[in-house]
């Protein structure tokens, strides 16, 4: 129960455009009453009129989503050719340590590519 000289406020609710337009058609249809339409929706009747006029001036209109765009696909049958299968290499992981003569010191940590470590001896060799 409210106290005496107490205001309560009461929050708006917002309407949507098809909200609005649908008030509207109500109210305008024949035998229709504006007041009773408003009354029913929680409305003052000035706030239907208002809506009514611009329904009228064609300022109340709901926009449609933006519609997906499809595009134009052809479907074209092409012989699948399987790539053949790449060669497998399995890396290897460890360390090589070469010693040569003349305090020559080479040691390789990880994966070690086999092309640069002959490219590496055969420099050293020569």
């Amino acid at each position: 129960m409210e106290a005496p000289g107490v205001l309560v406020r009461q929050v708006r609710k917002r309407r949507s455009t098809a909200e609005k337009r649908l008030i509207v058609e109500q109210a305008l249809e024949p035998g229709a009453s504006v007041a009773r339409v408003a009354r029913a929706h929680g409305l003052n009747a000035n706030v239907v009129f208002n809506w009514r006029r611009l329904y009228s001036d064609g300022k109340l209109v709901v926009e449609a989503p933006q519609a997906m765009k499809l595009l134009p696909v052809s479907v074209e049958e092409h012989e699948v050719v399987e790539p053949p299968p790449e060669e497998v290499v399995t890396p290897s992981y460890g360390s090589i340590h070469i010693e040569l003569r003349g305090k020559v010191r080479i040691s390789v940590e990880g994966h070690a590519d086999p092309a640069a470590i002959r490219a590496v001896l055969e420099v050293l060799r020569g």
